[in-house]
């Protein structure tokens, strides 16, 4: 098992989660983040610093596409191992719905 970041991370990007995490298995977007989920151990330190709650276990129900998600862009984007600035606009995007479909970026972060 896996955790997962999912659509609520599109264009919040609070990056919480990036601090706590131990072994560094984050990778950055343009506007989210993924997990890489062969370098997770499952330890679930970074689900509950998520303020957007974008951070599920890929055992939960619904997964597959998100888990598929992490996995592609994990080898595309650059890796990420500390806390940067969330967007200036992140509140206003926490809880949007279906921001996948309409917001993702496949592009990596600029930073």
């Amino acid at each position: 098992m896996a955790y997962v970041v999912t659509e609520a991370c599109i264009k919040c990007k609070y990056m919480d989660c990036v601090e706590v995490c131990p072994v560094d298995c984050f990778y950055a977007g343009e506007n989210m983040l993924v997990i890489h989920p062969d370098e997770c151990i499952d330890c679930g330190v970074c689900e509950p610093e998520c303020p957007a709650d974008a951070i599920l276990p890929d055992s939960e129900g619904g997964m597959e596409k998100w888990l598929e998600v992490n996995r592609e862009y994990a080898t595309k984007w650059p890796n990420i191992t500390r806390k940067g600035a969330a967007p200036a606009d992140a509140d206003q995007w926490k809880g949007v719905p279906d921001k996948f479909e309409k917001h993702f970026s496949a592009n990596p972060d600029k930073a």
